[in-house]
Formats: structure tokens, sequence, C-alpha cells
């Protein structure tokens, strides 16, 4: 396989594989960046209860933790007021465990804007700029980059309604090198803000929101080939002309081959028929070889022999020019 296609190929298919991840890291980055909706989980979880730490400092700690994703700060540091005293927030272990979590979470932002760039790239290349890839080309691909995200969202899904708590923790062991992720609910304030059904919630939410956004891409991409499908004739005329030019790439040379032979056993004798043509010459009248020699032509070679064979009528004879009629007078 050459490289001119090569290129298009591995380019399809990193688009598809594209299409999943700027779905699921959009969704991910749209929910840790959502005061809201870290704001109304610590409250559905009652973390001002398990912290004693009043909502309104729970407040200012979310923010400062959105805002420590998406800066250059290496370690997070929060201080609120309890008891009427201010103190830290998190203990070392939960800030070196933030440290990790940051830089996951900086991963998957720039895996979200290296998507976003390759799908908004390839589009304009491929499909506005040179051409290569029509329009229904793109939808199929998208179909197909919806189909693998559906899969990994409808596996992700099962996972976590099935057994969350051990999947949750088995993708702790992986993704981090240490354990400082083993936090303790009765007196880590993380946990005690952001539960194991915070995340389970979370998790749901993320899939959730991927499997919408693949029902609109569904029907945007599935409308688009349905309105532009070309009529029936060109379809079959498409699958014929392909595949003529597939049997004349994969089997010109062994055709010319069978053409080659069937031309030779029609039209030619071969040596051996030639000396059986000789002795029966020899044994047999000459209508009786003109009629064995006559049955080996094909038909249109038959015909012309009979035809040669046939007398040929006489050509026909000039007639004297008439004499004048004499009048008389």
């Amino acid at each position: 396989m050459s490289a001119m296609r090569i290129v298009p190929m591995a380019a399809s298919v990193a688009f598809v594989l594209a299409v999943p991840i700027l779905l699921f890291t959009t969704n991910i980055r749209f929910l840790a960046s959502d005061t809201g909706y870290l704001e109304g989980g610590i409250r559905r979880h009652d973390a001002a209860e398990n912290t004693g730490i009043a909502l309104g400092e729970l407040d200012y700690a979310v923010g400062a933790i959105v805002r420590y994703f998406e800066d250059d700060a290496e370690t997070l540091r929060i201080l609120v007021f309890t008891g009427g005293q201010e103190t830290t927030l998190f203990s070392a272990e939960e800030t070196i465990h933030m440290e990790d979590v940051k830089g996951l979470m900086r991963t998957l932002f720039r895996a979200n804007e290296v998507a976003l760039g390759f799908v908004l790239a390839y589009v304009a290349g491929t499909v506005l700029w040179s051409r290569e890839r029509s329009g229904r080309e793109l939808a199929k691909e998208t179909l197909a980059g919806v189909g693998v995200g559906a899969a990994f969202g409808i596996v992700v899904g099962i996972i976590a309604l099935v057994g969350f708590e051990s999947a949750w923790e088995r993708m702790h062991e992986i993704i981090f090198t240490n354990d400082f992720w083993l936090l303790d609910p009765s007196k880590d304030r993380l946990i005690q803000m952001f539960p194991e059904t915070f995340w389970a919630e979370a998790t749901y939410i993320v899939v959730g929101m991927a499997l919408a956004e693949a029902v609109v891409l569904v029907g945007a991409a599935g409308g688009y080939l349905w309105f532009t499908r070309p009529p029936r004739a060109e379809v079959e005329e498409q699958a014929e002309a392909e595949e003529q030019e597939e049997t004349s790439e994969d089997g010109g040379e062994g055709g010319a081959d069978v053409d080659d032979e069937a031309s030779t056993d029609e039209g030619e004798a071969t040596p051996e028929d030639e000396e059986e043509e000789e002795s029966a010459e020899g044994s047999e009248t000459r209508a009786g070889a003109r009629l064995r020699r006559w049955w080996r032509l094909p038909w249109k070679g038959r015909r012309t022999a009979a035809q040669e064979e046939q007398p040929q009528p006489p050509p026909p004879q000039a007639q004297p020019p008439e004499a004048p009629n004499s009048g008389s007078i």
C-alpha cells in the first residue's frame, strides 16, 4: 500500500477516534469548571454538616479549586474560617493528591483542545479546501466516531451501575502512582465535600451528556445522508463501474490469458488436429475432409465457409442493344 493511500486512511481513523474523545473531554471539562454544579453537589451531599464549615466558606473553596485547575499554581492552599479561627482547608496529603488531580485535569484539557483542533482542521482541510472527502464521507466517518463513543459510554455506564466502587478504586490505582488518594471520610475534608456518590453522579452525567450529543450527531449525519442520497440508477452504475475497475485491476492478466487460450481453442488447430486431418484426407474423400474442417470452425466461420463452398451463379450476360424501330413514311 502506497504512502499516498496510508496518510488519508490514518487521518480518517484519527478523526473517528477524535470525535468521542472530544465529546467526553468536553463534558468532563464543563462539569469540572462549572462552579454552580459543584456548589450544588456539596449541598446535595451535606458537605457543611460533614465538615463543620459554613456553606459560604465551602463555596469559596469550590471557586478556588476551579481556578486551580486552570492556572499555573503548583500547590492549592485554601484558608477558611471555622470556629472563629482561620485554618487550612486541606491537609498535606490532600494537597498532594490535589496536585496529582490537577495534572490529570490538565491532561484532559489538553486532549480536549487537541481533539477539537484536529476535528476542525480535518473538516476544513479535507472537505472544504482540498475536497478529498465529500460531505457524505464526512457524515459516515462522524457516524463511525459516534458509534465508538457510544460503545465506550455504554461500557462505562454498565460498570458504574454494577460495581462503581471497585471500578473507582481500580482507576485510582492505575492513574496515580501514590496512595494519597486513600482518604478517610471521618477526617479528610476533600472526601467529605465530594464523596464517592458525588463522583458516581458525575460519571452518569458525563455519559448521559455524551449519549445525548451522539443522538444529535446521528440525527444530523443520518439526515444529511438521507437527503443527499443519489438516485438508484446512479448507485447501480457506480457499483458496476467499481466492479469493472476491480476486475480489470485484479484479474486483467489472468483474463487475458484465458481469452488467449479460448481464441487458440476456437480459431487455431493444434498439431494433433493437423495430423488427424492429414490422415483423414488420405483415407476419406475430399467432401468428407471439407465437412470435418467446416465443423471445427466457429459459427461465423461455418457460415463463411459454407458460402465459399456454394457455387456462385454465373454473371449476367450483356443483352444486345435493341435495333431502332424503322418507321414508314
